[in-house]
């Protein structure tokens, strides 16, 4: 019995003593891991100490009252902005930022790593942060894109990169966090993600924006060049067809593009290749990682070396093993825009530390990814494809508009609705991309939605 009771007593130790090390490991060796972690709620306990996040033109979006944090548009950023709570930690920009507003530095993403040590010694108020986002653009879009939906719309500059706002539905309201919390983490359509930067869904046509801007600047194609469309398109064995078989006949690139053919963009796909195509995924940055202060989910693209023709065909029209983000799709569009030059999301302007000169963010540097030939005959695509193709809801008086619909075909339910736009699209100054779940047809769904947005932004935003 004495020896069974030593067995036990030795047992009781060697677990005290394993119990201690993973506490030790826990607390020291992993805790920057631990405290740079989104979502410790460790980082939101001084909630009155913490500092605000304006808009771009100096609204307060997320402020400190008291221990509560106020959020003044509401519902309309939610996801983006995000929240701070002692009870359930941080999400958004209020997550991203954390190393500079709150009271304590906690650890920063890349991209902020040189403001950590940047807080005046002494202070134990957490920094300000000036954002590019646009409170009044994103109350446009909130009223733009119905409530009753699930999907995202994004509205960015495309000379700058500025991120301007990313509307998500469904949504719900920071301020009322702590009384809705249990309601939202149980509700299958899943308020609290961003579907703008989290939410990855087949492309679709709006892809054609891409295969167009790679085979023409590769030069495997020309805009004149005509392609035959019977309705259908032999490959690998599988039969690739138009939404309700639609035939278009023989078309230019430009008419392809206007009337969103399958079956010609498919031919075109292949002609560019494999090696090309990829090429361009890569100059576009589809697939790649986000450099932002907001947690953006990678782009789903298959490895080059497992693509047939046949899945080649797929994604060159936006379907196939290819899924992205509204935010990438409005890059896309932003590239066209600009001229061939892809500028990298920008969320923030500029950043105040009490006792210290404001920090201005210059924009990130752009990179030339087609020439501003390609941009050029790609965007007069676009227009075509508003003035007389599948886009023509976007159409608004006086200004014109360059967009793409997409009608994204996937597993277990209707198509998602696409459209990307830009507008004015001599001299564009905003680029949208909205996204409709399980909503059918882009030209019908989405551009009208596009179309709100460009109407009551434009005037918004005169330069």
């Amino acid at each position: 019995m004495r020896a069974r009771l030593i067995h036990v007593a030795i047992g009781f130790v060697v677990a005290f003593v394993v119990l201690a090390i993973a506490d030790a490991r826990v607390q020291i060796a992993q805790r920057s891991f631990i405290e740079s972690h989104e979502g410790d709620p460790r980082h939101s306990v001084s909630i009155s100490q913490r500092g605000t996040l304006f808009d771009s033109s100096g609204i307060p979006l997320a402020q400190s009252r008291g221990e509560r944090r106020a959020y003044s548009a509401g519902s309309a950023l939610a996801q983006l902005v995000g929240y701070a709570s002692p009870v359930y930690g941080e999400s958004g920009l209020e997550a991203g930022l954390d190393s500079i507003v709150s009271s304590k530095s906690a650890g920063s993403g890349s991209m902020l790593a040189p403001f950590d040590s940047s807080r005046a010694s002494g202070s134990s108020r957490g920094g300000d942060v000036v954002l590019t986002l646009r409170g009044d653009i994103a109350a446009v879009v909130d009223r733009a894109l119905p409530q009753n939906i699930r999907g995202a719309a994004v509205v960015l500059d495309p000379r700058t990169g500025a991120v301007l706002a990313i509307v998500s539905r469904p949504t719900f309201d920071p301020n009322r966090l702590e009384k809705d919390w249990k309601g939202l983490r149980d509700r299958s359509d899943a308020p609290l993600l961003d579907r703008g930067v989290a939410g990855l869904y087949p492309p679709g046509s709006t892809f054609k924006m891409f295969t167009a801007s790679a085979a023409l600047d590769a030069g495997a194609v020309t805009p004149d060049d005509d392609f035959y469309d019977p309705g259908y398109f032999l490959i690998d064995g599988f039969r690739i067809r138009n939404d309700e078989d639609e035939v278009t006949g023989t078309q230019s690139v430009t008419g392809a593009f206007a009337l969103s053919s399958n079956v010609d963009f498919a031919q075109i796909g292949v002609k560019l290749g494999a090696p090309g195509f990829y090429e361009y995924l890569k100059r576009f940055g589809v697939g790649e990682p986000l450099d932002t202060p907001v947690s953006v989910v990678q782009d789903n693209v298959p490895p080059q070396n497992s693509i047939i023709d046949s899945e080649l065909a797929q994604m060159s029209f936006g379907q196939g093993s290819l899924v992205v983000t509204p935010l990438r799709m409005a890059l896309i569009g932003s590239t066209i825009a600009n001229g061939g030059v892809l500028e990298p999301p920008q969320f923030v302007k500029q950043i105040r530390v009490r006792g210290k000169p404001p920090v201005t963010i210059p924009p990130p540097t752009g990179a030339l990814v087609i020439s501003a030939e390609t941009a050029d005959e790609v965007r007069t695509m676009m227009i075509a494809a508003v003035r007389y193709g599948t886009g023509t809801a976007a159409a608004l008086p006086n200004v014109t508009v360059a967009g793409k619909t997409g009608t994204a075909t996937h597993l277990g339910g209707p198509p998602d609705a696409w459209f990307v736009c830009f507008a004015p699209a001599e001299a564009p100054r905003l680029v949208v991309a909205v996204v409709v779940e399980n909503a059918g047809y882009g030209g019908v769904v989405s551009a009208p939605i596009a179309r709100a947005i460009l109407a009551g932004a434009l005037p918004l935003y005169p330069r």
